[in-house]
């Protein structure tokens, strides 16, 4: 048998709990609304934010397009440069030797 008192404790603890989960439980439509306006701007900066990592990308792809171009270039005048210095050492050389 137990004590009356221990009961009365444990329902009245059992009672608010569950009170004070159903107001916990209870949204009213102002709070929703807040919430889904800041989760409708949440995803409207993020695809922002995704859209100009993208155009980012697209540049940054852009740019060592245009540096592999530049390097390229660069390579074929250095190649030309070299053999220009070339033949006119040998045109020297053989000048010299006449």
């Amino acid at each position: 048998m137990q004590n009356p008192l221990s009961v009365a404790i444990r329902t009245a603890t059992v009672a608010a709990i569950f009170g004070g989960l159903s107001a916990c439980a209870t949204v009213k439509p102002e709070q929703l609304a807040a919430i889904e306006a800041k989760a409708s701007s949440a995803m409207s900066e993020a695809r922002s934010a995704a859209s100009a990592a993208k155009a980012a990308m697209d540049a940054a792809n852009a740019a060592a397009a245009a540096a592999a171009n530049a390097q390229s270039s660069a390579d074929a005048a250095l190649s030309c440069c070299s053999e220009n210095k070339d033949r006119i050492e040998r045109m020297f050389e053989l000048t010299m030797k006449k």
